[in-house]
Order: C-alpha cells, then sequence, then structure tokens
C-alpha cells in the first residue's frame, strides 16, 4: 500500500512518532523503514521500527528542496498520509514491506500563482524580477541615449556614437581649467573624465584649419567661447591617435611643459573622423615662431630651459602606487614643440611615444608603421644599430635629436647686434626633404654635425651652448648628457647671466 499527501499535519505527528510505536499486541506487525535526518536516538545503520507506515517527506526550505525518511505511527498516519491540502511539502507513505521508503521519491507540487504564496508576496522572486526589470530599463536608455541621430547646424542628417551637445554633464561657467584642477586634485591624476571628454568634444565649434601635416590637420576651435586646438587625424593614422591619447591619459602626465591635454574623441559620420583637443597656443611650433622671432640671451635660455624641462618630465619615471613610466618621445624637432604665449615651450606630438614598463623591464612600443623624422635621426638610427629592447637607447636618441633643436634656437639669438637667419640643421648638407642614405652618409659615415657661426666664441652664453649642443649630439649615445643634467646645465646658465627663468 502507498500512499501520497502533502499535509502540514504529517510533520507535527511525524515528529511525534518517529522511532515510537504504539503499544500493541505480540501478535502486532511492525514494519522496519529507513530513517534520514528525523532518526531516533536508539537507531542504528539509519534505520526505525514503527507498527504504521514507513514515510518520505520533501519539504521547501527557504526555497530549497529538504528531504527526510522514517516512521510514522499507525494512529491517525492514514488520514495525514491521504491530506493533499498543502503545497509546501509532500509526503509518501508505503507499508509494502521492510524498508519500502527507500526508493520512494516524492515531488513538490507547483506553488500557487507565481509570487504570492499563501496571498503572501515572496520576496525573493520580487527582488530578482524588479532588480532584472531595472537592469534591461537602464541597457535600453543608455542605448537609445548614446546612438541618437541628430541634425547639425547644415541640416544633415548626423549619427554618432557618445552624447550629443549636451551640457547637463558640465555645469555653466565651468572653464576648462576649472574642469582639469577639479580632475586632478579628485582623480587618478590621467586626465579628464571619458564622459566630460566626449562631451566637450561634441560641443566644440570648429573656426580654421592652422596646420597640416602627414597624420591629419590641425584646427582652432572654440569650446565656451575659450580657444582649443584640435588635431583631426586621417584614418590611416588611427595607431597614432589611439597612442597619443594613450600617452598624454597616462598617471601624472600634466606638467607646464608638456601640451595640455584636453579630450579625445571618435566620431563617427560617413567616415570617422579621430579626434584630440589640446590647449591652444597662439605663437604656434618653435619652427614657426624662430623664423619670425629674434631672441636675446634671456629669450634663448627660456626656450631652451623649459623645453628641456618637458622632456626631462617625460623621461623620468615616477615610482608608487600612482607612479608614471618612463616615456620617450622618438620625433622629437622644433615642429613638435609649441611656444607659449610667456615664451616658454611645451611638447606635443606624442603618437610615436614609446614607455618603460619597470615591473616586467619591458619596451612598450607603439604598433604603429610611423618612424621619425629623418633630418633629426641620430647615427645609431640611422644606420639600424639602435637596440630596440634597451629603452635607454630610446632616451638617448632624444638627446641627439635636442642638441640639434639648442642649434637652431641659438641661431635666433643676437650677439654683437648679429645673428643668423632661420635654417633647419643639416640644411647646407642635404637636400630640403633628404632621403636615409642622405642622412646617413652625413650623419654615420661622415659624421658631420651642424657648424657653429664664429660669432658664438664671442659671446660666453652662446659658446656655452655650443659646449652643450655637443655633448648632446655626441656619436656615441653612451657619452651624451641626461636631460636632467642639461637641465641643470640650463639652469646654471640662467643663473650666471642673471636670468629669472
Amino acid at each position: 500500500m502507498r500512499l501520497k499527501t502533502s499535509s502540514k499535519e504529517a510533520e507535527g505527528s511525524a515528529k511525534e512518532t518517529f522511532g515510537s510505536a504504539a503499544p500493541a499486541s505480540s501478535s502486532q506487525r511492525f514494519l522496519w523503514c529507513h530513517c534520514y535526518h528525523h532518526c531516533p536516538d536508539d537507531s542504528t545503520n539509519n534505520t526505525c521500527r514503527t507498527d504504521g507506515y514507513c514515510f518520505t517527506m520533501v519539504e521547501e526550505e527557504g526555497g530549497v528542496p529538504v528531504q527526510t525518511a522514517g516512521c510514522l505511527g499507525l494512529v491517525g498516519s492514514e488520514f495525514q498520509c491521504r491530506d493533499t491540502t498543502h503545497n509546501r511539502r509532500s509526503l509518501e507513505c508505503c507499508t509494502d514491506e521492510d524498508y519500502c521508503n527507500r526508493n520512494l521519491h516524492p515531488t513538490l507540487p507547483p506553488l500557487k500563482p507565481p509570487l504570492y504564496v499563501d496571498g503572501k508576496i515572496h520576496h525573493m522572486a520580487l527582488l530578482v524580477s524588479v532588480s532584472v526589470c531595472s537592469i534591461l530599463l537602464v541597457v535600453i536608455i543608455v542605448f537609445c541615449y548614446f546612438s541618437r541621430c541628430i541634425f547639425d547646424d547644415s541640416r544633415s542628417l548626423r549619427c554618432s556614437i557618445g552624447l550629443e551637445q549636451d551640457e547637463t554633464f558640465i555645469p555653466p561657467g565651468e572653464s576648462l581649467k576649472d574642469l582639469i584642477e577639479q580632475s586632478q586634485s579628485s582623480g587618478s591624476g590621467s586626465g579628464l573624465p571619458l564622459l566630460v571628454q566626449r562631451t566637450i568634444a561634441k560641443q566644440i565649434q570648429m573656426v580654421k584649419q592652422i596646420g597640416k601635416g602627414r597624420y591629419g590637420e590641425v584646427w582652432m576651435g572654440r569650446w565656451r567661447g575659450e580657444k582649443v586646438a584640435v588635431k583631426v587625424f586621417f584614418t590611416t593614422e588611427e595607431a597614432s591617435w589611439f597612442r597619443e591619447t594613450e600617452i598624454y591619459q597616462t598617471v601624472l602626465m600634466r606638467h607646464e611643459n608638456i601640451l595640455g591635454f584636453i579630450a579625445a574623441d571618435i566620431k563617427g559620420s560617413s567616415w570617422t573622423q579621430l579626434y584630440l583637443i589640446t590647449d591652444y597656443h597662439e605663437n604656434g611650433s618653435l619652427y614657426d615662431y624662430l623664423k619670425s622671432t629674434t631672441l636675446d640671451n634671456k629669450g634663448m635660455l627660456r626656450l631652451a630651459y623649459s623645453s628641456m624641462s618637458g622632456l626631462c618630465h617625460l623621461h623620468t619615471e615616477i615610482f608608487g602606487t600612482q607612479g608614471k613610466p618612463a616615456i620617450a618621445h622618438r620625433d622629437l624637432k622644433s615642429k613638435n614643440i609649441l611656444v607659449k604665449r610667456n615664451g616658454t615651450c611645451c611638447i606635443a606630438d606624442l603618437g610615436l611615444a614609446v614607455k618603460f614598463i619597470s615591473d616586467t623591464n619591458e619596451v612598450d612600443i607603439p604598433p604603429n608603421t610611423r618612424v621619425g623624422t629623418k633630418r633629426y635621426m641620430p647615427p645609431e638610427v640611422l644606420d639600424e644599430t639602435l637596440n630596440r629592447s634597451h629603452f635607454q637607447s630610446y632616451i638617448m636618441a632624444d638627446i641627439y635629436s635636442f642638441g640639434l633643436i639648442l642649434w637652431e634656437i641659438a641661431r635666433r639669438c643676437v650677439s654683437g647686434g648679429i645673428l643668423e637667419e632661420y635654417q633647419l640643421p643639416y640644411h647646407e648638407l642635404v637636400p630640403a626633404d633628404p632621403s636615409y642614405e642622405d642622412m646617413r652618409e652625413v650623419v654615420c659615415i661622415k659624421k658631420l654635425r651642424p657648424s657653429f657661426p664664429n660669432r658664438w666664441t664671442s659671446d660666453e652664453c652662446l659658446r656655452q651652448m655650443g659646449k652643450l649642443m655637443t655633448e648632446c649630439w655626441a656619436h656615441n649615445p653612451a657619452c651624451r648628457l641626461t636631460a636632467l643634467r642639461v637641465k641643470k646645465t640650463l639652469a646654471k646658465m640662467s643663473e650666471s647671466q642673471d636670468i629669472k627663468l
């Protein structure tokens, strides 16, 4: 005989009768049962004895089915085994043979309507459902917001991934300087938050093109009336855009003599546009500035010292949890240095930069195909003897290039009422667009360097500058000065001239 029920009362009766058979006559038959979880104290080998039924019961506790087995006394047990009024437990009984409940496997009947048990809200199910719905709602809102199509000022349809012209993320009245200072004091020191960057990028008005190079174009733009420089990369230069953005956002990268990074963004319409937004400097590059500006000793040392301060910060590793890796520029030249309104310089164009990961002793080289500028390449690059796995090789290559920049600056410094017209290094030795072979022959084979005007020997400041640049462009990289040594030498020269930098 087998009976199946889901009676709540059976639980109480079972607890009262587990292992305690009702009194019976000597002729009454007793049944041996398998017991599990609720065996009496005197049970052995998970067995019990009863004058009634063997049972197996499954009850849901905290959402988890729990199975018990044992003995059910004869008195009232048949009624208990037939009761089907409850749906949170299932009881199955048997009297077929000893241990007949070993093979009983009752299953829980389905609950009443989902979320409700006995008229009360099932809080766990409700919590899960609400959480899932909330997440889905957020995903839908974000997707719709970030993939809208709008009409721009020319009334042409423009779809972009990112924020549109919405100033809700940047309160009115906030300047770029305010935003950057806030991010430096409260953030990681690696630039503005991405959301702020993308908001700024969408709000910039392009005013006029101010430059063009092999990577793309440079525009002067405006954000809330403030002038900014916008570098628009060709799609073929995505690797350079990515690398430069990555370097600018390196922790603790910001420095007064490194071009101030504001934002980066990818704009997609009929073609992809890669934007890099930085501070705007109306004097343009050092190359442009030197062509049109006459210098005195103070102006010369100011340009030289500030440029080297930027390079020194780039080259220096800052240790700590919020540290900065050492970085080499790899394309240092007068066109990649900008002149500020106060006559100091900042280093720009970091698309070819390499980082040194000291933890793993690894040189992180960008994956782009661009190389440096041939005219400024050191001999070890031109003759392909540079050790690419040794980071110090790139540092020393930068110092060589800086020596040539010092030469460009010094020529424009007046002494005795005389100065030279601006010229690029090696202008008298190689064509306007020299080949590798042209440069290799002059720099590596003939070991020539730019010549010094005779007037430099009669001016102490220019004489010292000539000595400094000679030590920077030494043929053997190991003989070149470090950035810190050059910076200290320029500072000492300024002191001797009573010049305040």
